[in-house]
């Protein structure tokens, strides 16, 4: 998919999860107006299309005080590239992604063909985000997303997010006891409720869109990259074509030069 065509994918989806978008419902800095907040957005989100069952849902959400207080102290992101790579066990990614390179070899070829991007960043993301799926968090999703829609901080970000948790709950592919990670995310690669929709993939062929099984999340995640400009047999690296797809993953800078460091690492290896 080019840059114009992601555009317009993105333009389309955003009208059609975020229309009526939150006007009437006052952001708020606590959970004091949380619950008047929710009253406000279930009419609006009503009005923009959203069913019984994902009304319901959003209506038992509570306010998440710890996913506040993680938005407001992302320390690690300040940090410098060697300190960034130390605390997350960057050399700990390389040696696990080069194995696992290996022992998915067949699904790693499956996914480059289609979408033209190599295992490394794959499974530097992979490894980055929950240690090769070994934590995908403990967060309920609908709790967080809310609490961040409703948080003055960020409110326009993630009101689109939550229009989309609402639409894949009415769907059946997120319910309301979903779990995930502090601001949301879910699955292996930990996904944003909107890129689910605009990314997710079904890996394995089993005919459902599931990122906690692994293929699924690969393959959503290079298809992620896909959309974001990425080019087959191009290089990663800061300053090379590919690099503005891992920008489009993270807004951190230390994060993105680490995914590419770690990726070519792996793919070397």
């Amino acid at each position: 998919m080019s840059r114009m065509e992601y555009g317009l994918v993105a333009a389309a989806l955003a009208m059609s999860i975020g229309a009526g978008a939150s006007l009437g419902a006052e952001c708020g800095k606590s959970s004091a107006g949380f619950e008047a907040w929710k009253k406000s957005f279930a009419a609006e989100a009503r009005d923009a299309g959203v069913k019984a069952k994902g009304i319901a849902a959003l209506m038992r959400t509570n306010y998440s005080a710890a996913t506040i207080k993680a938005d407001r102290s992302q320390k690690s992101f300040k940090l410098s590239l060697s300190a960034f790579m130390a605390k997350r066990g960057g050399a700990a990614i390389a040696a696990k992604g080069k194995s696992l390179k290996r022992s998915n070899a067949a699904l790693f070829a499956s996914i480059e063909k289609r979408y033209g991007v190599p295992p490394g960043p794959l499974l530097a993301i992979w490894g980055m985000e929950t240690g090769f799926g070994n934590f995908t968090g403990n967060q309920n999703v609908l709790s967080a997303v809310a609490s961040l829609a409703y948080d003055c901080r960020r409110p326009e970000y993630f009101t689109g997010h939550l229009y989309a948790a609402l639409k894949l709950i009415d769907r059946g592919s997120l319910s309301a006891s979903t779990k995930g990670a502090m601001h949301g995310e879910v699955g292996q690669t930990q996904f944003l409720p909107k890129n689910i929709l605009l990314y997710g993939t079904d890996g394995d062929g089993n005919g459902r869109v599931n990122l906690d099984s692994k293929a699924d999340a690969l393959m959503s995640t290079a298809k992620f990259l896909k959309g974001h400009g990425w080019v087959a047999d191009e290089g990663y690296q800061p300053g090379e074509p590919n690099f503005g797809a891992i920008q489009g993953w993270n807004d951190a800078s230390v994060y993105q030069r680490a995914i590419a460091i770690i990726g070519k690492q792996i793919d070397d290896g």
